[in-house]
């Protein structure tokens, strides 16, 4: 994550729960690009740390966004890592206001689904785990408004990879501002996919109806462009 840029400084953290129900996280305050295993801290899900302390660990303290990481797991029995990016490119589309829930790219509908962007709330304030309460049940990725992403899936690499693959659809799509107006997947074929993310179990509650609303408004014109800020 920090050498592709997804994380800068100290910023960014990661978490993955255990097989006994305990959760690992980054700590605060150290560039993950520099972070040793050593220094991962060890956490239940009250946020309680429960590791025996290392002289490695032994004064850091767990993410100050650990809350945020809790809630993901609370809501969602399925996942199993969760990751906290500031990928450059979809962090600055939601700044610009531009929706990245618009369905252009096929990998990026199957992966990820529609993309919300959540309303922005202080980092590690209980306004921020609210925001997870909200959208986590039924997103695998989440945009936080001037705060970069919230990626979930069943293990840490899966949850990695919906980040790289979020950051891709970002960059397509503000390439796309730059040479026209973005086009959406036509109804027909959106459905196509639609069925490949429910065969491959991706689908989550919602996911039908919020694709409905895309799809019923290509009805007149199936290749009509898309106001990206709409």
């Amino acid at each position: 994550m920090h050498e592709r840029g997804y994380v800068d400084g100290k910023a960014g953290n990661i978490s993955a729960r255990l097989p006994n129900g305990d959760i690992l996280t980054t700590p605060s305050g150290l560039c993950k690009g520099f972070m040793t295993p050593g220094q991962l801290i060890v956490v239940n899900m009250d946020g309680e740390r429960v590791d025996e302390p290392t002289e490695e660990n032994r004064a850091l303290r767990p993410t100050s966004e650990l809350g945020m990481h809790l809630e993901c797991f609370f809501r969602r029995p399925d996942v199993h890592g969760v990751v906290h990016a500031h990928p450059p490119m979809a962090t600055a589309l939601t700044v610009a206001g531009i929706d990245l829930a618009l369905p252009i790219m096929p990998e990026s509908v199957i992966v990820l689904g529609l993309i919300p962007t959540a309303p922005y709330a202080t980092p590690g304030s209980s306004e921020s785990r609210q925001v997870v309460a909200d959208f986590a049940p039924e997103h695998d990725i989440i945009m936080l408004q001037h705060h970069g992403s919230l990626t979930l899936a069943s293990n840490v690499w899966d949850a990695y990879l919906r980040l790289e693959t979020l950051e891709q659809h970002a960059k397509v799509l503000y390439l796309a501002t730059q040479i026209g107006s973005p086009r959406t997947i036509p109804a027909g074929e959106l459905e196509k996919l639609i069925a490949i993310r429910e065969r491959l179990g991706l689908m989550r509650q919602g996911d039908r109806e919020r694709f409905q609303v895309y799809m019923r408004a290509q009805t007149l014109d199936a290749d009509g462009p898309v106001d990206p800020g709409s």
